[in-house]
């Protein structure tokens, strides 16, 4: 990590202007082809600008002339630079220069906001000091940008400046810091450790781009990071090519560890396509998630190309797939695909052989029907596409705990079967908890009711036990689980060890939209989320259905920016656990619904049947209907509101009695009142 330019105040005021532009453009070579006109008269107005101001500034305090500059601070693996960090004293500024021509004013102020939530995040040197961040363009208002945006995490609202008022704000920064605090190392500070923790959208773009993520860690802890994971099942492909044999890896881990990562990571890898390998496929049964990660490769790769979009949208519709498309093209087919190696996202929502032939039955003409006596499941499917190949092949198989919320999916088991029974040539490697049922797969196992394979591999590197999605607190997930099970006591005790995600309940869905507006900063996404079988928040101007929203485009709600009100970000649209699986938002605000409420004994289970509700009986619909909140309570990566509906005696259909018990209990459970 490293800027363009970085020396002390004193240093730089000395500095003649044309001397240090040409050093610019030198440094910038290295990294781009060429360096436009544009970018060049920008950098000697950020130049000029910084010299006034800061001359200004050192002719007040002394203390100026040793405080840290650098110009175009590259963040890694963002493909961003700064224009300008200042390290004053404790403090740091980051500045962006914007002219006319450039981003709007609040375009501006989002990215620099962002910036500066950026590096308190993730910038070592920079956790737990004030960032200020500032826009500085000719023109420019004076205005604190989103003024009731409070100084969250050590990050003050951004503010915009004026050239010519910059002096006098670096003028007051200065009287007011504190000598005795010390400055911050220039040097320490630029080459500081930048430990990104990037969304799933983010490290599909980061991928496509040549990046890799393999060394994405915990910011916060010292918990495992995705290099042992990615670099076995990169060397499993290796020894699978070399010694002809056909191998299949199971990856678990809790709800955000990054397991669709370490799959990502693994099948675009460079290593994996050494010594003559074909690049591989990483297949997902989740439209949505598909939908939405082709279109932002595409959005950016057209950005970056400066093509077309259709163009982009070809050149990226192999990084991710359909696996029911992959399955419909190789199923009867004796052929084989070009990728030997396969990655199965949620590979436990795999669907059963009674699933497959209903789905089969529903698109088939009378002919096609009578052939259907020989319906596999997806996994033993799968499993047959690849065995063949006459030498080797791999399967790498990402299993989500808790995360099956339909009928018809196979489960964790199936593979197994599968395996056991028809495939016991396979080599299989796993961790302990898909073997043994820990929290990791939510106590399912691999070999149930059948020998395990004969070729079975332990190898724990294989379990991803930290979550990656909510960075701010390692307990999260283990909250759900307590609430979701009933142990309030024991989730009043893990929300204690989330301080810093905040976990909130409201009755009132106003209060709960303004707080997400509130703390939803940079270019942070925030929205509402609802259970599909919620059908009753209709009353609220929230309609689940999914006969309603068939024109859904759930690429605008998680791409589209915050002036668009397909967006996110206008909480009008609350997405359904269907719709959000496999990805996440900053800030969700769960929208709770009558499906799932507290009772006497524990929860309640229903379903709405034409006017009215019936209680779900059997507990195989009931772990259904609550592994749907499961998904909904861990998309969240900074923080939750739950809102949770005040009912109607007047109406039948929304009682006051079962929502006030809910929200007492998720009181109880650690929610803090909003």
């Amino acid at each position: 990590m490293s800027a363009f330019y970085k020396d002390t105040i004193g240093n730089f005021l000395q500095s003649d202007t044309n001397a240090l532009v040409g050093a610019l453009n030198l440094e910038a070579r290295h990294s781009v082809s060429q360096v436009r006109l544009s970018t060049t008269i920008s950098w000697e107005r950020t130049v000029e600008t910084l010299k006034s101001a800061l001359g200004l500034a050192a002719s007040s305090s002394s203390f100026v002339q040793s405080w840290g500059l650098l110009l175009e601070f590259e963040i890694p693996r963002r493909d961003r630079r700064i224009d300008a960090v200042l390290l004053a004293g404790q403090t740091i500024v980051v500045l962006e220069f914007k002219t006319g021509d450039q981003l709007s004013e609040t375009e501006a102020c989002r990215q620099s906001e962002h910036y500066a939530l950026e590096l308190r995040d993730f910038h070592s040197e920079s956790r737990n000091r004030k960032v200020l961040p500032l826009v500085v363009g000719s023109g420019a208002t004076g205005r604190v940008f989103r003024e009731e945006a409070p100084a969250y995490g050590m990050v003050a609202p951004v503010r915009t400046v004026a050239d010519e008022d910059l002096a006098s704000i670096l003028t007051a920064l200065a009287q007011q810091t504190n000598t005795g605090a010390g400055q911050i190392d220039l040097t320490a500070w630029n080459s500081a450790a930048y430990e990104p923790i990037p969304s799933i959208i983010e490290a599909a773009r980061m991928l496509f781009a040549g990046q890799s993520v393999r060394e994405i860690s915990h910011a916060h802890t010292d918990g495992q990071n995705l290099t042992a994971t990615t670099d076995f099942l990169v060397a499993t492909v290796a020894r699978a090519q070399r010694g002809g044999f056909k191998a299949i890896c199971f990856v678990t881990g809790v709800p955000g560890a990054g397991k669709t990562l370490a799959g990502l990571n693994a099948v675009h890898s460079p290593e994996l396509v050494k010594d003559g390998r074909p690049a591989g496929s990483f297949l997902s049964g989740n439209g949505p998630l598909v939908k939405v990660v082709s279109e932002a490769l595409a959005r950016d790769h057209k950005q970056r190309s400066g093509g077309s979009l259709q163009e982009s949208r070809r050149r990226i519709k192999t990084f991710v797939q359909s696996v029911h498309g992959f399955l419909k093209e190789y199923r009867g087919a004796d052929r084989t695909p070009p990728e030997r190696v396969i990655v199965f996202d949620e590979a436990q929502r795999a669907w059963s052989a009674a699933k497959m032939r209903k789905e089969l039955l529903q698109r088939a003409t009378t002919t096609e029907r009578e052939a259907l006596t020989d319906v596999a499941s997806e996994p033993s499917m799968m499993l047959r596409i690849l065995d063949r190949f006459d030498d080797w092949a791999v399967l790498i198989a990402l299993v989500g705990g808790g995360q099956e919320i339909h009928d018809g999916e196979a489960g964790l088991a199936e593979w197994g079967r599968a395996l056991s029974v028809e495939f016991p040539h396979w080599q299989v490697f796993a961790s302990h908890e898909a073997t043994e049922g820990g929290g990791g797969a939510a106590g399912s196992r691999l070999f149930v009711g059948v020998t395990p394979s004969p070729n079975l591999t332990m190898e724990q590197s294989l379990h991803l036990p930290v979550s990656k999605r909510s960075f701010r607190a390692e307990a999260v997930a283990w909250w759900v689980n307590a609430v979701l099970e009933g142990r309030a006591e024991d989730a009043a005790s893990l929300a204690r060890q989330c301080a810093e995600f905040p976990i909130h309940l409201t009755r009132s869905l106003d209060t709960a939209r303004g707080w997400l507006r509130a703390v939803t900063r940079g270019e942070q996404r925030s929205g509402l989320l609802a259970s599909s079988g919620a059908l009753r928040l209709r009353a609220h101007g929230l309609e689940v259905s999914s006969g309603f929203r068939g024109g859904l485009a759930e690429e605008d709600w998680f791409l589209a920016p915050p002036e668009d009100v397909r967006s996110s970000h206008a909480l009008e649209i609350a997405l359904t656990e269907f719709e959000c699986q496999g990805l996440e938002l900053d800030w969700v605000g769960l929208c709770w619904g009558d499906d799932f409420t507290r009772g006497g004994a524990g929860w309640d289970f229903r379903r709405w049947a034409g006017s009215t509700w019936q209680q779900v009986q059997k507990s195989e619909n009931q772990e259904f209907l609550r592994n749907k909140y499961r998904v909904l309570l861990t998309r969240a990566r900074q923080g939750l509101v739950i809102w949770v509906p005040p009912g109607s005696n007047s109406d039948p259909t929304r009682p006051k009695a079962p929502l006030e018990r809910t929200a007492s209990y998720l009181l109880n459970a650690g929610a803090r009142l909003l």
